[in-house]
């Protein structure tokens, strides 16, 4: 297991933008104040979008979808 590097308060201000371009690029680093580790680091992944309850409340399937296919059609959904 690779340990994440630690960098201090004062080297963070300094080098904010280039610690920030390495946590882009996926690793991730600890901050430490006097040596003990204080905040972590990490790349930022958005949380997933949220469902729309009725977001297609009104949108109707035309009545032709659900006629029968085609023998031929029907035999390629079937593998043969």
């Amino acid at each position: 297991m690779k340990t994440s590097p630690i960098v201090n308060v004062h080297e963070a201000k300094t080098h904010l933008s280039k610690l920030l371009s390495r946590v882009e690029a996926g690793e991730e680093i600890v901050i430490a104040r006097a040596g003990k580790p204080c905040a972590r680091l990490v790349p930022y992944v958005p949380a997933a979008t949220r469902r729309m309850p009725g977001r297609f409340r009104g949108v109707t399937i035309p009545p032709e979808f659900f006629d029968p296919l085609p023998d031929d059609e029907l035999a390629a959904w079937e593998g043969e």
